[in-house]
């Protein structure tokens, strides 16, 4: 029976007498092994939302074919203290023994909160950077290079793009949302060097108002192919295929929603960091605290190009996936400036995927209008 969000928060302060009260029965490896492996989802957003959730709700999709496993979900979770009633109570109520919070907020301070109690409990975080002997070692984070495939989307959007100007609509300037934003503008660069592209940030993972104001804003401005890394593209789109210009899809593929306008997009394959923690519980694994993959690892994925795309654009994009397969490009590399003058990368230096600065990124590169 599906448990819905207002009965499992209704419920948490019984549980948690119960508990005091020591009628909890205590976990055991042999009764976990005798039932099905309860796995919880929580999305911050809803799980059709064409972008971030949807991303991850279909990869949750592919898990409940697999045998012996069972999952729950709950959507529309904010990255407040609600997300610890939420994890606790699918804990406590529906005897989930790895969860998936799979919001960038939910980690510090709701997982970190929430792990300690629960040691029996395995948690898998999107996008957060699990750091050993700082957090729980029944805590972990999952995320993908997924900045390769916005580097795809940059060098179509510097063959499809007429004006030379490209635009970003972002949620928040954190290291990966600068990471795409950076790789869009090199990609692009690689094929049109003085190309540019406008950044606007509205504030949150979802404000439609605000994004479809900055689509506009960019549009008004003469930027002709967009992309973005808010929670659901379906706004930028839509809006910017309704001004007659392309868009680059991120999470999952909107191109039914744009047909005419969408070129390509940078798409997520959760399902290959799910099957690892999955496989990793269900044998008594230490669990995987530290995930990470790219095109190569089957953790990312391009949407299939647009019937616009010229076979120029496709080729090239082709030929650096498949460099990027073999391990033999690097996105980041010296001589690399911010857009404020300064040196981020020495000239000769080279920075890997796996290289941990990346996830610290705190500089937009030259050639991006906007500031942090």
């Amino acid at each position: 029976m599906t448990i819905t969000k207002l009965s499992r928060r209704e419920s948490l302060k019984s549980i948690a007498a119960l508990g005091a009260a020591g009628t909890l029965g205590a976990w055991s490896p042999l009764a976990s092994a005798q039932k099905p492996l309860t796995i919880g989802v929580i999305y911050v957003g809803p799980r059709d939302d064409y972008g971030y959730n949807q991303a991850q709700a279909q990869a949750a999709a592919e898990v409940k074919k697999m045998p012996g496993i069972k999952v729950v979900e709950e959507e529309n979770v904010p990255e407040t203290a609600a997300v610890q009633k939420t994890m606790t109570g699918m804990i406590a109520q529906d005897g989930a023994t790895l969860l998936f919070p799979t919001s960038y907020g939910y980690f510090d301070p709701h997982i970190l909160a929430v792990a300690p109690k629960h040691p029996e409990v395995r948690f898998s975080h999107c996008g957060g950077l699990w750091t050993d002997g700082k957090h729980p070692k029944n805590a972990g984070s999952y995320f993908g290079y997924i900045d390769e495939c916005q580097y795809l989307n940059g060098v179509i959007a510097g063959h499809m793009s007429k004006s030379g100007k490209i635009g970003f609509i972002a949620a928040k300037p954190i290291p990966q949302v600068l990471r795409n934003i950076n790789a869009f503008l090199l990609g692009a660069r690689s094929v049109k060097p003085g190309i540019t592209c406008s950044v606007i940030f509205t504030g949150d993972w979802s404000m439609a108002v605000k994004e479809a104001e900055a689509t506009n804003s960019l549009a008004d401005q003469g930027v002709d192919v967009f992309t973005m890394h808010v929670d659901s593209p379906k706004v930028v789109v839509e809006t910017a295929a309704k001004r007659g210009k392309m868009v680059c899809g991120y999470h999952a593929s909107q191109a039914k929603l744009a047909p005419n306008a969408y070129l390509t997009g940078a798409e997520w394959n959760w399902l290959t960091a799910y099957k690892t923690s999955i496989e990793a519980a269900q044998t008594g694994k230490p669990h995987p605290n530290f995930l990470r993959g790219g095109l190569k690892e089957g953790y990312v994925k391009m949407s299939p190009y647009g019937a616009m795309v010229t076979d120029a654009a496709k080729k090239n994009a082709d030929d650096i996936k498949a460099r990027m397969i073999a391990g033999s490009f690097d996105i980041f590399k010296g001589g690399l400036k911010d857009n404020k003058g300064a040196v981020v990368i020495p000239a000769g230096a080279a920075l890997k995927q796996t290289d941990l600065k990346l996830e610290s990124m705190n500089y937009l590169v030259e050639g991006v209008i906007g500031s942090i």
